[in-house]
């Protein structure tokens, strides 16, 4: 990190990953209470996806505009006003009444889309060494507030009495984390004013007007290496990467939101469902932090992209065809859709040539991305309220399951 060395500067590098950490529970906690709110609020399945479809919808929005916030007034100040975002969001949504559901439901997506766009980027920054293992240990991080979120939703619900506690509570781990983010934002303007006051100053004593060409500015020398100059909307590779993470993200929350409906349809008790829950969400800790190995497999990412997607098509038809095993699915399922974060996020920062294409790219990804993405919960709810069972939405989530099989091909090569 510029301007920052030592042990204070390793303490602060490693905040981004406490940011990581609040970047799904807001979302996670809804899917074991869903149908508590949707017996509050007299909601049917297809409201309920549109709920569970909207934190993608802000994700999509908000997403490119990040880029214009970061360059007015910086990465890390952004960060905190995401993290403030997110918790004014949990703490609506819990106590503003129906409206507040809707508005609170929003501001978690926008917050949360800040944080999804530039944790890549200041990781990325901050550990220029070590950028694929920097991604896994950050989305362990995600993975581990999912799980944990998604394993004590229904139980604060029960202790608490209801599902507005139970959300309400994850409105405190942002607020200390931003306290904690405070101590960078004002590191970061002490060091800027430092420097900015020492190049005035160097600048200042080497200024000699009367030595022509001797007194000009130093030209860097600069390795030029081919590349596709096109702007990021007209490659290709921006397409593959995109429709990847929009295809990863659609299976993550698809069953983020549905997976207990699903257990508890064939029997299983919300307890046990709240399990599998975790079960699928908190193995991705696991294949995250593996999964970086296969990065360089070949001298391209397609080895990982597929290790990290066939799975998911594994878990699909096992839900469809023997959901009475669904244990065994969220196993695998689990080890698919961590592994697959990792391997989006690190594809986004392995294709941005420069820290401003990096974020840039991030903004176009995960915008059009998480459009995609909510088509699985909606689509997923919709048709189980249609269809008056599960098969058929899991027939879709299967599907798209294997298109991302598809896409992880075009994804995993490297072009220069």
């Amino acid at each position: 990190m510029n301007g920052m060395n030592g042990a204070t500067s390793a303490l602060l590098a490693a905040l981004i990953f406490l940011v990581a950490l609040n970047l799904r529970p807001a979302i996670a906690a809804v899917g074991p209470v869903l149908t508590r709110i949707g017996g509050d609020m007299g909601w049917g399945e297809s409201v309920l996806g549109v709920l569970g479809a909207m934190p993608l919808w802000a994700f999509a929005v908000v997403s490119p505009l990040v880029r214009f916030v970061t360059a007015r007034i910086g990465a890390d100040r952004t960060i905190l006003v995401a993290l403030l975002v997110l918790a004014a969001g949990d703490a609506t949504r819990s106590f503003g009444g129906p409206v507040g559901v809707w508005l609170g439901t929003v501001a978690v997506g926008a917050g949360i889309a800040a944080g999804n766009v530039l944790v890549p980027v200041i990781a990325k920054r901050d550990y220029a060494d070590h950028v694929p293992m920097a991604t896994g240990v950050y989305s362990a991080c995600i993975t581990t507030g999912s799980a944990v979120a998604g394993l004590t939703a229904a139980p604060l619900a029960a202790a608490f009495g209801g599902w507005r506690p139970a959300l309400a509570i994850w409105a405190v781990p942002p607020l200390v984390v931003a306290l904690l983010w405070l101590s960078r934002v004002i590191r970061e303007r002490t060091t800027s004013m430092t420097e900015s006051s020492a190049t005035e100053s160097s600048a200042t004593a080497d200024h000699r007007p009367d030595e022509g060409s001797a007194g000009e500015p130093a030209i860097e020398s600069v390795v030029h290496v081919p590349a596709d100059d096109r702007p990021l909307w007209c490659r290709p590779m921006t397409w593959y990467v995109t429709l990847f993470m929009g295809l990863q993200s659609a299976a993550f929350y698809t069953m983020s939101n549905w997976l207990p409906s699903v257990v508890t349809a064939v029997g299983f008790s919300d307890s046990v469902a709240g399990v599998h829950l975790f079960v699928f969400q908190s193995l991705g800790i696991l294949s995250g932090l593996l999964i970086p190995t296969l990065m360089r497999a070949r001298g391209n990412q397609i080895c990982a992209a597929m290790t990290a997607s066939v799975p998911m098509v594994v878990a699909g038809l096992g839900w469809m065809l023997l959901p009475r095993l669904s244990l065994l699915w969220s196993v695998i399922g689990g080890m698919g859709q961590g592994a697959a974060l990792v391997v989006a996020l690190t594809l986004i920062s392995l294709r941005g040539r420069t820290a401003a294409e990096t974020v840039a790219l991030s903004g176009m990804a995960q915008s059009l991305g998480y459009l995609l993405a909510s088509i699985g919960p909606l689509a997923f709810g919709t048709l189980a309220e249609l269809s008056g069972g599960w098969a058929v939405p899991l027939v879709l989530f299967t599907a798209l399951a294997s298109l991302q099989c598809v896409i992880a091909v075009f994804a995993g090569r490297e072009r220069v």
